[in-house]
């Protein structure tokens, strides 16, 4: 099975519904209501910066020596950007960089990711990454650090020479609600744009544990598209596609 066609069916607004979940547009909707895991507003909210015209990009720092990415975010109980975001009573600044998964704790991450998964999926429904195959060529590997602390994960496959896969997105619970995955997805799509890939795609979950996902997924851009690649559609995985040209 190859990639989804552009404008082929489920490829933009309503998604194939899972039989399973019928509900699944209503609650990914709910989710969308609240800032989620972007921190950034509402869409259509003119009370709020990026409101009422779309969003802008979360604002990054410059590059530093070792290769990754220093990022100020959004604070979410606030109205827009802010350096050095002030979030539960601290200053938090993300730094994105990419990982060869050595140690110790970035591994206990991915072990996280892979239990929640298969936590929230039925046996043989779960396509996470293990380890071994987050080290293979093709895929980058990115963490999210603040003050030392591991924040989350994320992952860009190359699937050809002009598309690519999100994988291993994951943002431990002490962190959520507070732009890691927001940060993570930034860097993956200006990677992305750099490699010049024309398409990202991805393959989660249908279950409410996956509805901030999409809700994340949905607020930059992406649609729900068809199964894309070995992927088989079944009643427990949804997929979604953005275009890059």
């Amino acid at each position: 099975m190859g990639l989804p066609a552009p404008g082929g069916p489920g490829s933009a607004g309503t998604p194939a519904v899972p039989r399973a979940w019928p509900d699944l547009p209503a609650r990914v909707d709910r989710a969308l209501a609240c800032p989620g895991e972007s921190g950034r507003p509402a869409p259509g909210d003119p009370t709020r910066p990026g409101g009422a015209a779309g969003y802008g990009g979360c604002p990054v720092g410059s590059l530093s020596p070792d290769g990754g990415e220093d990022v100020q975010h959004w604070n979410t109980v606030g109205t827009g950007p802010r350096t050095g975001a002030r979030i539960r009573g601290r200053r938090m600044s993300l730094h994105i960089r990419q990982d060869d998964l050595s140690s110790p704790e970035v591994q206990a991450l991915v072990a996280e990711h892979l239990a929640g998964m298969h936590g929230n999926s039925p046996p043989g429904h779960v396509h996470a990454l293990a380890i071994d195959s987050l080290r293979a060529p093709g895929v980058t590997f990115w963490t999210a650090w603040d003050d030392g602390a591991l924040c989350g994960c994320g992952a860009l496959k190359e699937l050809d020479a002009r598309s690519g896969e999100i994988k291993s997105m994951r943002t431990r619970a002490a962190f959520l609600r507070r732009g890691v995955g927001q940060a993570l997805l930034d860097r993956i799509v200006a990677t992305a744009r750099e490699r010049d890939y024309a398409r990202l795609l991805l393959e989660t979950g249908a279950g409410p544990a996956f509805d901030p996902a999409h809700a994340l997924y949905l607020r930059n851009g992406f649609s729900w598209c068809d199964a894309f690649g070995d992927y088989v559609a079944t009643d427990f995985n949804v997929f979604m596609a953005r275009g890059l040209d």
